[in-house]
């Protein structure tokens, strides 16, 4: 009997030892999942962001605005830097055809271009954004702006063969470009500073930007005149989740890279133009506000746009609409024939 006893004991304790061991085990392993855990909360979000993209980054962003003029004449197409534009703006410089103001900031081109010369609205946009502004010529209107110091700038006129370069496989007035590094050098040989930041959007949440609302808008086509030289035409890419823009019925990519240009945000605003002189070049308001849309994620929202210190933006029950995250285009088309006959937007 004892040593039955003993042995009944002895499976006892054996028993009793493995159920400990296995109670420890998965305490060891949830220990385990609890410290992953931890150390993934513990991974930091970007602190910073940029003022005109919203884009996550590491290093709190510090450097002046570039707004570019550049040229949008067939002639012109396809142009150098588009891709990497923070903001576009496209308005008409005389008769019908269009010029883009390139605002770069989070991102630096290597070759911006071609570029061409300044008109005062331009000017103006530019300054808002406490931007360093780059043309090549002027209107007369420009000009005096520009000679009066009204804001930090370089002009091919004065830089021709120097900071800005010919290309010898156009012809002038649609061969001029600029480096970013020489933008940079005449910065410093004019002594601007380079440390200005401009005003930026309010921006939607990553989970937002996914549940953005509004009737489907997969295309939309901008018409400046009869012609059609410089109507342009964005289409949705549902799997980028970004829109392409077209001119002419090409695709608007990068001369030098052929990346693509993809914008987030399309806001097509109207306001008054006005002709100031026989060659066809304008006044154009970008202060007083009106009517226009907003395009995000394959959506449209009838919107109204504002310049509040000095960034036009879009607008709804006196409150600013956010925009997704990324770049954007800003197409002005006059009141006159207006939004609705100058803007046909298909589901």
């Amino acid at each position: 009997m004892k040593k039955w006893a003993v042995a009944a004991a002895a499976i006892l304790l054996l028993f009793s030892g493995c159920s400990k061991e296995k109670v420890k085990e998965p305490e060891k392993k949830q220990n385990k999942v609890e410290q992953v855990v931890k150390q993934e909360e513990q991974v930091p979000e970007p602190a910073y962001s940029f003022p005109l993209t919203g884009i996550a980054t590491e290093k709190e962003p510090e450097q002046r605005a570039i707004a570019v003029m550049v040229n949008n004449h067939p002639k012109a197409r396809p142009q150098s830097g588009l891709d990497k534009a923070d903001i576009v703006y496209e308005i008409l410089a005389e008769g019908d055809i269009t010029r883009f103001l390139a605002v770069f900031q989070s991102e630096k081109p290597e070759n911006i271009g071609p570029v061409r010369s300044a008109r005062d609205y331009y000017i103006k946009l530019a300054k808002g954004l406490n931007a360093l502004y780059i043309a090549h010529g002027f209107s007369p209107e420009a000009k005096k702006m520009l000679n009066n110091k009204y804001i930090d700038n370089l002009n091919g006129i004065y830089y021709d063969g120097t900071l800005f370069k010919r290309s010898k496989a156009r012809k002038a007035p649609h061969n001029s470009y600029i480096t970013y590094e020489n933008i940079l050098k005449g910065a410093k040989q004019k002594k601007f500073s380079m440390k200005s930041l401009p005003p930026g959007f309010q921006f939607l949440t990553e989970e937002e930007s996914k549940n953005v609302t509004g009737d489907d808008a997969n295309s939309v086509k901008i018409t400046y005149s009869k012609g059609g030289i410089s109507d342009s035409a964005f289409e949705y890419d549902a799997a980028l989740g970004k829109y392409k823009r077209f001119s002419g019925g090409d695709q608007t990519v990068d001369l030098d890279t052929k990346a693509p240009v993809l914008v987030d945000n399309i806001l097509i605003i109207e306001t008054v133009h006005r002709f100031i002189d026989s060659y066809g070049r304008r006044d154009v308001d970008l202060t007083t506000g009106g009517k226009g849309y907003l395009l995000q994620k394959g959506k449209v929202n009838e919107v109204k746009w504002e310049n509040r210190d000095g960034l036009i933006v879009p607008v709804r029950d006196g409150k600013e609409v956010k925009m997704v995250p990324g770049k954007t285009w800003v197409n002005v088309v006059p009141t006159n024939p207006g939004l609705q006959k100058s803007v046909k937007i298909a589901p």
